[in-house]
């Protein structure tokens, strides 16, 4: 064999390798294959992203295995928005967390898709540097504001503040920013504000650089992020999975809001099992304040996305041509009345 011959195999089998390991470590291919669900199907993935938002879903497939010896679902992680939508119009997982404009948006440009239960409410909160003399929505004039992206409801946060105080989005400067960067750029006030999901407005406050601006609870009672969507075509195919997805979010929900001593478990297992996050900011945004973030009254209400639809055809995010009965399936969704906890006794706190 040439040398020629032999560097051109040499750079196949280095090619390969590399495609084999970006299957096995990023596309979960491999994994895919040996995680079969009922009728020997692939294991229903659920994709999310390392946020208080999605927090019922490591929850939820942590307390299964505790439970019973294993999840009904595969809690598949990403780190940004593209990679998880990726994920979703590919058909690899058929649910996912996701922002709730954003998923009204993907209807709106005819994607199958169908929220049928929410992540959370509020949480999420607008934060500034603690020595800016920044007060008010109206101090925010010229100011420049790191927001997720354009279809994350926290630039609606904005939208509807500046709205009251007769002020418009022009009247900012909004900046694109992925959340894990924003407390650096407050820090380093690069930035003014910044808003997105926690735990990274949290970080800010905790590390004693950040001082909140408004506290989403305050301003926008029953606020809403994330959601649960689902295919139609699985929706249709596997709908008792879906259900067991959905009636397990919930009770992890109502489990989170049962006292503080679940929510400071979920901080440890959760920060340490899926998100590769300190537990101790995870135990921060759970509990400072106790009502910072909501995992109860889930599900999802004609009255809170339509406001949203309005909010974001006038913010120009939305189109308005998609509406409540088509991007939403609430049949899922349980009376939040008659939720009951998971019946999972938290197990001992770490000593820190």
């Amino acid at each position: 064999m040439t040398f020629r011959k032999t560097l051109l195999l040499a750079a196949f089998v280095i090619l390969a390798g590399i495609t084999l390991l970006h299957s096995a470590l990023n596309l979960h291919v491999f994994d895919a294959r040996l995680k079969t669900g009922a009728g020997g199907r692939d294991k229903f993935r659920v994709g999310f992203l390392p946020v208080t938002c999605h927090l019922t879903c490591p929850v939820t497939d942590f307390i299964n295995k505790q439970l019973v010896g294993a999840s009904t679902f595969d809690p598949i992680r990403f780190q940004g928005w593209p990679e998880l939508k990726e994920a979703y119009l590919s058909g690899y997982s058929p649910a996912t967390f996701i922002l709730a404009p954003m998923a009204i948006a993907l209807r709106e440009q005819g994607v199958p898709i169908k929220i049928v239960y929410l992540g959370h409410r509020e949480g999420g909160d607008v934060m500034v540097h603690k020595e800016s003399q920044i007060f008010r929505t109206e101090d925010l004039k010229g100011k420049t504001v790191a927001v997720p992206g354009r279809y994350a409801n926290h630039r609606l946060i904005l939208y509807r503040e500046l709205k009251k105080a007769g002020m418009q989005l022009s009247d900012i400067k909004l900046v694109e920013m992925p959340p894990p960067d924003m407390p650096a750029a407050l820090y380093s006030r690069s930035v003014d504000a910044i808003t997105s999901g926690e735990p990274f407005m949290g970080q800010s406050e905790l590390d004693g650089y950040g001082r909140a601006l408004y506290r989403v609870k305050d301003v926008w009672p029953g606020f809403i992020s994330c959601v649960l969507a689902v295919h139609e075509d699985v929706i249709k195919s596997r709908r008792a999975e879906v259900q067991g997805l959905v009636d397990g979010i919930a009770k992890s929900g109502k489990w989170l809001d049962t006292k503080m001593e679940n929510r400071m478990a979920a901080a440890q297992f959760v920060s340490t099992l899926y998100y590769n996050q300190n537990p101790r900011l995870l135990s921060y945004v759970l509990s400072k304040p106790p009502d910072r973030v909501k995992y109860s009254q889930l599900k999802p209400t004609r009255p809170n996305f339509e406001e949203i639809e309005i909010l974001a055809k006038e913010a120009g995010i939305l189109k308005g041509t998609a509406h409540f009965e088509d991007y939403i399936d609430d049949t899922f969704a349980p009376d939040d009345n008659v939720v009951v906890a998971h019946a999972y006794p938290a197990p001992p706190r770490e000593r820190e």
